[in-house]
């Protein structure tokens, strides 16, 4: 196969790994994500599985760019870029006209409010807890023996929400535990973590002052109750959009692009 102008993002989390592969036009032709970031095989994984959806090796690729938790340590990248910056440019890419975003990752929150020419303004981020974080999510999961994927649709059928008090992943844990022990209903606990993840990323938000329209990336965007929760905290309609969790990895790309063209 000839040589093609494709610059790749790839975007290394504490717990996934994220890659796209674009065309010089700004086409995505390869993505992927891998269960495991920084410090296990998950990017070598993402970079390959992206390769094979794009019909492509790493001889098509011109520019490579990494970003997320572990940046830094992958050797295959021409170049890094932040977090924010990448979840920043990629948001407005998948949204534009985008002025607030929140990333629920793996381990953190940030929120991100962006000018109306869509660069980044300032931000704020939570990483000194796993509450409100994607790390929650699975944890709940695995306590209540539902799937993470199956976690959103059931919160949604909540007859009502049992709010989870505790602020701390551990107590909470122990708190979901005993609610189950006391026969409470799966669903409503759901949707009461739902809502506590969004109480989280919102008091995140409001540090910075929320201006809509409002855009949810990172591995929580894949969850319609976290979405639903996010929107009635807030009070307006939170968009995300069902590329959101490559948010990072696209403003990667996207960013070396520009870089390219400026």
């Amino acid at each position: 196969m000839a040589r093609s102008q494709y610059t790749m993002g790839v975007d290394i989390g504490s717990s996934t790994s994220k890659c796209v592969i674009m065309s010089s036009a700004g086409n995505i032709v390869g993505v992927a994500v891998e269960t495991g970031g920084a410090g296990t095989s998950g990017p070598e994984r993402v970079v390959h599985e992206a390769l094979k959806i794009a019909w492509a090796s790493l001889a098509n690729i011109d520019q490579t760019a990494a970003t997320g938790y572990g940046r830094n340590t992958y050797e295959g990248a021409d170049k890094t870029f932040s977090e924010l910056s990448c979840h920043a440019r990629g948001a407005v890419w998948l949204c534009p006209g985008v002025r607030t975003v929140i990333d629920i990752g793996g381990q953190d929150c940030k929120a991100m409010r962006l000018t109306g020419d869509g660069k980044l303004d300032v931000f704020a981020m939570n990483d000194k807890c796993a509450a409100g974080t994607g790390r929650f999510l699975e944890v709940m999961s695995r306590v209540m023996e539902v799937n993470l994927s199956d976690m959103g649709r059931l919160g949604l059928q909540a007859d009502a929400v049992i709010d989870i008090t505790s602020t701390c992943t551990v107590f909470a844990e122990s708190e979901v535990i005993s609610q189950l022990s006391k026969g409470a209903d799966k669903r409503g606990l759901i949707a009461g973590i739902h809502r506590s993840v969004a109480v989280k990323a919102v008091g995140v938000a409001k540090r910075l002052g929320v201006t809509a329209p409002v855009f949810l990336t990172g591995g929580a965007s894949r969850n319609v109750g976290v979405v639903a929760a996010l929107s009635r905290e807030l009070g307006v309609d939170v968009k995300t959009e069902p590329r959101a969790q490559l948010a990072g990895a696209i403003g990667a790309a996207l960013l070396m692009l520009d870089e390219r063209e400026s």
